[in-house]
């Protein structure tokens, strides 16, 4: 395969080059013992870097957004109600089997939390790589994130009777990762936009920038994935439906948004679609280490790959046909 070639191939499978190079970064430096001290010293560096690269490539996404689109649409509450109405029918599930073995619990669990988080900061960058809208994503995850400080509370007690959770707790988790992560980065992009146009003008000279640093952001990601799974001690049929068992609840939620959009235009079938299927599992994580068994996070842990391969697969059809079919 020429340079040419590789490079090219790079550029229509970032995502899944990000998912390879994470899994095969992390065995290699995991398992060779000469470069054991160097990730155990490099890993937690990389990975304290993650809000700090999402937080600059949502700055400069938010340096090109179209304050025409900023506003809230019917079909961001509607994809709220179906949110709400999964999450509450998985919860009925677990309360209707309250005596269910442990395994089966997990995997419960792991669906649940696959269904309930909030949309990933992320999606704005994908959403506008897909040809969809900044503005309108960037409302929806706002509007997102207001639901979530109150389905979480409200579920949660029934999921882990044990879940110390308290309506404030939760709030005050959601304003602050909403507040650090969206609405700061946001503002800092509208004033860049009003106060240093120059700076926008070099932002859109480099347009697919935040795109690239979500792959970086995706590979240590990855690493992290590739760490929980290979340190799980469960196995046999409960770990093989905490892996697939995201995949299907992932095609379903994709499904459901860009079927909810399309009635409001190609646009927003696509906006739709990264609305409801691309989740913001870090939030799902922090709820199970705090909430929840911890062997729970194999879910979100597999969603992430699972999205993320369905996210690249839409990217190269996109740029191959110039518009997508699903």
């Amino acid at each position: 395969m020429t340079q040419g070639k590789i490079i090219r191939f790079i550029k229509n499978w970032t995502l899944l080059v990000a998912l390879c190079v994470g899994c095969i970064v992390y065995l290699t430096f995991a398992y060779l013992p000469p470069l054991e001290p160097v990730g155990d010293f490099v890993g937690p560096k990389l990975v304290s870097l993650l809000p700090v690269v999402i937080f600059v490539m949502l700055y400069m996404t938010f340096c090109k957004i179209d304050m025409h689109n900023f506003r809230p649409r019917t079909w961001h509450f509607l994809l709220q109600l179906v949110r709400t109405g999964l999450s509450g029918l998985v919860v009925l599930i677990i309360v209707l089997f309250p005596h269910a073995d442990p395994d089966t619990k997990v995997v419960l669990e792991g669906i649940f939390i696959c269904v309930i988080c909030p949309t990933a900061a992320a999606a704005a960058v994908v959403t506008e790589k897909l040809g969809g809208s900044i503005a309108t994503m960037t409302v929806y995850m706002i509007i997102a994130n207001c639901f979530t400080v109150v389905i979480i509370p409200a579920f949660f007690p029934l999921v882990e009777r044990n879940a110390n959770i308290t309506f404030l707790m939760s709030a005050m988790m959601v304003l602050e990762r909403v507040l650090r992560v969206l609405i700061l980065p946001l503002i800092l992009g509208l004033l860049t936009q009003r106060l240093l146009p120059r700076v926008v003008a070099w932002v859109k000279r480099v347009p697919n920038a935040p795109f690239y640093l979500w792959s970086f952001n995706l590979s240590i990601i990855m690493g992290l994935a590739t760490q929980t799974l290979i340190h799980s001690p469960l196995h046999g049929w409960a770990m093989s439906l905490l892996i697939f068992l995201p995949l299907l609840v992932c095609i379903l939620l994709f499904s459901i948004g860009k079927w909810v959009g399309h009635f409001w235009g190609p646009q927003a079938r696509i906006d739709a679609g990264q609305a409801l299927g691309q989740k913001n599992n870090v939030v799902g994580i922090w709820l199970i280490l705090h909430f929840l068994n911890p062997l729970v996070i194999i879910a979100p842990c597999a969603y992430v790959v699972w999205q993320n391969i369905l996210n690249a697969l839409q990217i190269w059809y996109k740029k191959k046909y110039g518009e997508l079919k699903w």
